[in-house]
Order: C-alpha cells, then sequence, then structure tokens
C-alpha cells in the first residue's frame, strides 16, 4: 500500500477551490462534496499508485508526472518507490502545463 502525501501547494488548491465554490458560488454543500470527491479519489491511490494517465501520454513532455481526473479536477502526482506525492490540483480548464513547469522552473532556480 502506497504512502500520500500532499504538498502545501496542493492543500492550498483544494482549499481554494472549497472557498471559490462556497463564497462565490454561494453553494457550501456542492464545496464539501467537490472537496470530499476529490480527496475520495486521491485516496484510491494508496491501493492503485500508477491509475492516473502519465502526462507525457498527452503532451510531449519528459517528465514523471501522472493526472487523476477528479470531476472538473485534475490531481497531478509523482510516484516514488511507496510514496505518491500529490503535487497539485487544478481545475481541468486552467493552463496546468504552465502552473505545473512554472513551479519546476521555480523549484530548479532554487536548487540552482
Amino acid at each position: 500500500m502506497a504512502r500520500i502525501v500532499y504538498s502545501d501547494e496542493s492543500i492550498l488548491d483544494m482549499e481554494q477551490t472549497g472557498d471559490y465554490i462556497a463564497e462565490k458560488l454561494k453553494n457550501p454543500i456542492a464545496a464539501l462534496n467537490t472537496v470530499n470527491s476529490i480527496q475520495d479519489r486521491i485516496d484510491k491511490l494508496e491501493d492503485f499508485p500508477l491509475m492516473g494517465a502519465r502526462l507525457s501520454s498527452i503532451f510531449a513532455i519528459d517528465t514523471d508526472y501522472r493526472f487523476l481526473v477528479c470531476g472538473n479536477h485534475l490531481a497531478f502526482y509523482r510516484v516514488q518507490g511507496d510514496y505518491v506525492y500529490i503535487d497539485r490540483i487544478l481545475h481541468g480548464k486552467q493552463d496546468y502545463i504552465s502552473v505545473l513547469f512554472s513551479d519546476l522552473q521555480k523549484d530548479a532556480a532554487l536548487k540552482g
């Protein structure tokens, strides 16, 4: 069984999703249901860490990212040994490639 580890950014992504639905769309029940649905879907990665598609299968990008469809959202993650690292949880209509790889560029610059 794999262990799921959420990045700070992925936690913030889920919080912002819930806040947007609850506050902007004025639907706190839908917000709770959406966040719970995303978490339930991600929890399945404990038993099936490779169930998401490779990002490189839809974009010509050399990456170990996989993604899992969670309703209107996509959970981007990497599998390393017995760990599943959830890096981001983004809406499917977002320019998620720019978001993901701007994060990687920042990380590379910090490592220097």
